[in-house]
């Protein structure tokens, strides 16, 4: 079994923290850095390996991006646990380059995020740069981390 530095708890933590004072920070300014991706991929992680304390921690994360910008509570939650139960299995049947396949996991829950935003608000150009700034800071956190 690879390691990565998603299996670090105090990783994880910091992580939370992380997650916590950018998006507070953020939430003053126009564009919001959201680091929603790569908390997702942590979560998958958590959930692959069984770390369930971890998950605790990542799901404050998540909740605290949610309650952030607007989303109804456990939204994303739900999309990442819907994400690895349905979507994940499929993408892994499909795609065999296996070092693709967090950014592709990254690219569906943005997705899956972005139809979350238009059901509660109005999608405006505006929103698309700002998830289109998330996942390039996203790419680029996976493409250092993992």
């Amino acid at each position: 079994m690879k390691k990565d530095i998603l299996d670090n708890p105090f990783f994880l933590f910091i992580l939370l923290i992380a997650t916590i004072i950018s998006n507070t920070v953020s939430s003053v300014y126009f564009m919001s850095i959201m680091l929603a991706g790569f908390v997702f991929l942590a979560y998958i992680k958590c959930l692959q390996n069984r770390y369930y304390y971890s998950a605790f921690f990542i799901t404050i994360a998540l909740l605290f991006i949610e309650l952030n910008n607007g989303f109804a509570p456990f939204s994303l939650i739900l999309l990442a646990i819907f994400s690895y139960v349905f979507i994940i299995p499929k993408i892994k049947q499909v795609i065999s380059f296996s070092g693709l396949n967090y950014f592709i996991y990254i690219l569906w829950f943005y997705a899956g995020m972005l139809a979350i935003w238009s059901v509660s608000n109005e999608v405006d150009i505006s929103l698309i740069g700002t998830i289109f700034l998330n996942i390039i800071i996203d790419f680029i956190l996976v493409g250092m981390f993992l």
